[in-house]
């Protein structure tokens, strides 16, 4: 029975709200939101569409509607169910994360500044945002070298009695000792505020001030730092310094090629550039940059906060609905700009041009690692491309906490969130047959129940003993036709000279230090390596967190406990002096020194 949207589109209400297209399965095709869903979805039939549009709606069975009160409400609606059903016609933006922020907190004779993600609650300022890790942190940095004010824990913080390293180094005043008064620190985090706020001319000319004063004093060593200060903060503008009237706002330009998009984005916040960040949202095909742009606006700002102006490459579609449902959100105005001059049109050429760079790289990154699974298929006489690889590698300290690591390799590259760690147990202390068969046989087990996806390829870091026992394993589970290939060093274990070891084969297949496929193999065989060796130093330290406190007579479990709270966990503990250690409740001197003691001799 064919669809007839006329009984359908009678029963829409001309309000704000989502619609989602259903096929005859019930599978969503695409879910979008509109000020007028009457008019919004009538709008799909009755007039010309193009090739896309076309081809969704032919399979259109059902319309589903949900009204809203207002469009922000939409927007938030729109974006959550797109997250769950993923339809294959929608633009969809990996982009989970929350992005980080500097946070300055409040209430305190001597606060402290810290790098922080999640919702902004209380009194405490916030800075940012910021597109990475990497970047919040540097900022961080460059802070700690300027003014000194601290970045320590709260917990680390009121246990001293002496000044911590930052002290020795001159990036930190030592507040926690006294050192410094509340007043000369407070003028620190002013200067901090003014500089993460874009106010460095101000900053500047204190420091100038001070400068002159402390020269006319003749003290010319406390000048000499204030000049380097000075310096230091003009080469930080000269680098970050983007807008001549301090706003907030940020940069969005798409390119497309080779079927890929790129979408950059430049984050601006009191006239300096916070940095960039590059996304490749999945896009159905013959979709235009317009609706492209209009997408990944909804998704990207429907749980992050938005500057008062967003400048776009193009316009994008809906583009007043976004702008009402964005101030709705915001609580003030914003607005979506497409149409500039000056220096803002020169800031949107510069991020389509790293979006264009972007797109390059990431193109020229593909064909590579195409070429080099061609060379790899050629080289082991495969029959196809493969579409998924495993990798096993082994991880342990002398036999003790192993771990087996699975790195998974598709025709894109690494799905790093198919990667698999196991913790192996009960099993000979250095027995890496044992702890492969273990690790396989999990594994596997989860692929012949159709949990997992049965690979084409299986890597094992190994040679020919460890191949053997890789096929025992699958023998015994009864899988089969899944090509075996073992990864063995070759002679003194030299990179280039590694040797592929096949199960029908008598001798190696050793391809050559310039071999695509060797370079492809070597990837996804380090890429086994590194995650067993983190899942193994990660289960390392969680064991000694517990077994050094253990095994000190006098401390128990709640001692434990109060000690790793106070000191913010082992590390800070290990960076205690006794006298430290002694105010914590319940631990007496003797004991304290006790604890000092094994915990330094633990950690060398």
């Amino acid at each position: 029975m064919s669809f007839d949207p006329r009984a359908v589109l009678q029963q829409i209400p001309s309000q704000p709200g989502v619609y989602r297209m259903l096929d005859a399965a019930g599978t969503v095709l695409y879910v979008g939101k509109a000020k007028d869903l009457k008019r919004r979805v009538s709008s799909y039939f009755g007039r010309a569409l193009n090739r896309r549009l076309v081809v969704m709606v032919s399979q259109i069975a059902d319309i589903q509607v949900t009204v809203t009160r207002t469009e922000g409400e939409a927007l938030l609606l729109e974006n959550n169910l797109i997250k769950e059903h993923k339809p294959r016609f929608n633009v969809l933006l990996r982009d989970d994360k929350s992005y980080p922020y500097i946070r300055l907190t409040a209430g305190a004779s001597f606060p402290g500044l810290y790098f922080y993600r999640g919702p902004r609650r209380g009194r405490d300022k916030y800075f940012g945002p910021y597109p990475s890790a990497w970047a919040t942190r540097e900022t961080l940095q460059l802070l700690q070298k300027l003014f000194p004010v601290r970045q320590c824990e709260d917990t680390f913080y009121s246990t001293r009695t002496r000044p911590c390293l930052q002290y020795q180094i001159k990036r930190c005043t030592a507040p926690c000792v006294g050192y410094v008064s509340p007043r000369d620190y407070a003028v620190d985090v002013e200067h901090s505020i003014k500089f993460l706020e874009g106010r460095t001319d101000e900053v500047i000319g204190e420091l100038g001030q001070r400068m002159e004063e402390a020269a006319e004093a003749l003290e010319f060593e406390r000048a000499a730092r204030l000049r380097d200060q000075i310096s230091t903060l003009r080469r930080i503008q000269q680098r970050q310094y983007v807008s001549g009237d301090g706003g907030d706002l940020d940069i969005v330009a798409a390119a497309e090629a080779g079927g890929t998009v790129c979408v950059q984005v430049f984050f601006i916040r009191a006239g300096r550039n916070l940095g960039n960040k590059a996304f490749f949202p999945q896009v159905p095909d013959a979709s235009g940059m317009e609706s492209v742009l209009s997408a990944f606006l909804a998704q990207f700002y429907a749980d992050k906060e938005v500057p008062p102006e967003v400048l776009t490459s193009v316009e994008p579609d809906e583009r007043e609905f976004l702008e009402s449902a964005f101030s709705e959100q915001a609580g003030r105005r914003v607005a979506i700009k497409h149409r500039l001059r000056g220096d803002r049109a020169r800031w949107l050429d510069m991020a389509r041009d790293n979006a264009e760079l972007a797109l390059k790289t990431r193109l020229g990154s593909r064909a590579g690692y195409a070429r080099r699974l061609e060379a790899l298929r050629d080289l082991l006489d495969l029959a196809e491309l493969p579409s998924r690889m495993e990798c096993f590698d082994i991880s342990h300290t002398r036999g003790e906490l192993t771990v087996a690591s699975c790195a998974v390799f598709d025709g894109d590259g690494a799905r790093k969130p198919d990667y698999r760690r196991f913790n192996i147990e009960g099993i000979t202390p250095g027995d890496d047959y044992a702890a492969m068969d273990q690790a396989l046989g999990r594994r596997y087990r989860r692929v012949q129940q159709g949990e997992v996806p049965m690979p084409d390829l299986l890597f094992i870091d190994g040679g020919k003993g460890q191949l053997g026992a890789a096929r025992a394993v699958l023998e015994e589970l009864g899988i089969h036709g899944l090509q075996l290939v073992g990864v063995a060093k070759g002679p003194d274990r030299k990179a280039g000279a590694e040797q592929l070891w096949l199960p029908e084969r008598e001798t190696p297949i050793i391809a050559g230090a310039d071999s695509p496929a060797l370079h492809l193999v070597q990837q996804i065989r380090d890429e086994a390596h590194r995650f067993a060796i983190t899942g193994h130093r990660q289960r390392r330290e969680k064991a000694r967190r517990t077994s050094v406190l253990e095994g000190i007579p006098g401390v128990g479990p709640k001692r434990r406990q109060s000690l790793l709270k106070a000191f913010g966990g082992l590390r800070g503990l290990t960076r205690a002096a006794p006298e430290d250690i002694a105010r914590v409740d319940g631990i007496s001197d003797e004991l304290a020194r006790r604890i000092h003691d094994a915990v330094r001799a633990d950690h060398g």
